[in-house]
């Protein structure tokens, strides 16, 4: 058995929630097959037309009520709870599940769903119901700038120094549910190689990066997560 690490440093991506029935993006049929990017995912299309913006969002923040986290996002919590080195936990997705499975320290780095961000003045506040232009900043009290505080495409993901940083630390590096295409989070394999981290990949078929992990296995996230959970937790210690 291959021994416990001191650090890991885990990413997930769209394919861990999209077992709980989250809808993902670049898959066959996925929402960039229904709707222009452009239209929903820039801050030039907010600057357009506000009103889709926001109809988009929310209407994806509704849906938050009907999916519930899967056994990996349970595992993970788990994984938190127990693990007694050091475990972070860096996600793309923009739900919550993390969270509600009992995850504590998760940093998103293309935000949450359930936040909001003033276009004027950078102030954040929770989002548990619809965005409109109606809404007026608690912080500047200027009118129509609450936006949801996602990444969207051309702005910089957040944490990169310290998910840099922690993933600089890792003698782990675990890859669960990405598509292995979406930058700088698919080039992570390729620093951690480079910095003599272990990779593992667990995904339901190879990604776009699969040749560049020491390991992959493949499968669904809610058996295969769990699986590396229990083994993890025990193996000797390193």
């Amino acid at each position: 058995m291959t021994p416990r690490p001191a650090s890991i440093f885990i990413l997930t991506g769209a394919g861990i929630s999209a077992e709980s029935g989250v809808q993902t993006f670049r898959d066959k049929g996925g929402i960039w097959s229904t709707v222009r990017l452009e239209d929903v995912a820039t801050p030039e299309a907010f600057a357009r037309d506000p009103v889709r913006v926001h109809a988009f969002y929310n209407a994806r923040r509704a849906s938050l009520g009907t999916v519930q986290p899967n056994p990996a996002h349970l595992a993970l919590a788990r994984l938190e709870r127990e693990f007694p080195g050091a475990l972070t936990l860096v996600t793309q997705n923009i739900d919550d599940l993390h969270e509600r499975a009992g995850s504590r320290n998760v940093l998103h780095m293309h935000g949450e769903l359930a936040r909001a961000v003033c276009a004027h003045c950078g102030a954040k506040a929770k989002a548990a119901g619809d965005l409109s232009q109606a809404l007026v900043c608690t912080s500047c009290n200027a009118h129509g700038g609450m936006r949801p505080d996602v990444v969207w495409f051309g702005e910089i993901p957040y944490h990169l120094d310290t998910i840099y940083e922690r993933l600089m630390e890792a003698d782990l590096f675990v890859s669960i549910g990405t598509s292995g295409a979406v930058y700088p989070a698919a080039g992570f394999v390729a620093e951690a190689r480079a910095a003599g981290i272990r990779t593992l990949e667990l995904n339901l078929e190879p990604s776009e990066g699969t040749i560049l992990f020491d390991e992959a296995r493949h499968g669904p996230a809610s058996v295969l997560v769990p699986a590396f959970v229990d083994e993890t937790l025990a193996a000797r210690p390193a």
